[in-house]
């Protein structure tokens, strides 16, 4: 499940905040089920996960993959600087790369941060030479992600 942090804000009450919790942990559970856990009726789980989602806290339901499949490939953060005016044409282009997982504007030393996830470290070595060769990026540094310690993302 999807929450936007920005929305989070609008769940109004505990049981906004416990019928969250519920669906991070299993995005799967039945409406029944999740009643049965927090001693309410169907309806009421029914109707707060409708305000959830119309509200935008809830903007989807998602697949998480085991650890075998996601330890395929590699992943590496890609601290991206880019000349004055070049930022809206370079995001374009980026977005357009399916192998871009996030991409952020940041503060200090880079414009931009981008979390890449290759198939392989030939593809990556490609996918950064692609994105140096963008009009505009002046100077890309790469992190290969050696181990994931800590996921909160999902």
């Amino acid at each position: 499940m999807s929450i936007d942090s920005a929305a989070a804000g609008v769940a109004k009450d505990q049981l906004d905040r416990q019928l969250v919790t519920l669906l991070q942990a299993n995005a799967r559970a039945s409406t029944a089920e999740l009643a049965r856990q927090l001693g309410v009726a169907r309806t009421t789980v029914v109707a707060r996960l409708a305000r959830l989602e119309a509200s935008g806290v809830i903007v989807g339901y998602t697949a998480r993959l085991g650890s075998d499949a996601a330890d395929r490939g590699v992943q590496a953060f890609v601290g991206i600087t880019v000349s004055p005016k070049a930022g809206r044409e370079v995001v374009k282009r980026l977005t357009a790369l399916p192998e871009l997982r996030q991409l952020a504007s940041v503060s200090g030393e880079f414009d931009y941060m981008a979390l890449l996830r290759a198939d392989s470290t030939m593809r990556l070595d490609a996918l950064l030479d692609e994105i140096g060769d963008i009009d505009g990026v002046l100077k890309t540094t790469s992190s290969v992600v050696l181990a994931l310690r800590v996921d909160r993302s999902t």
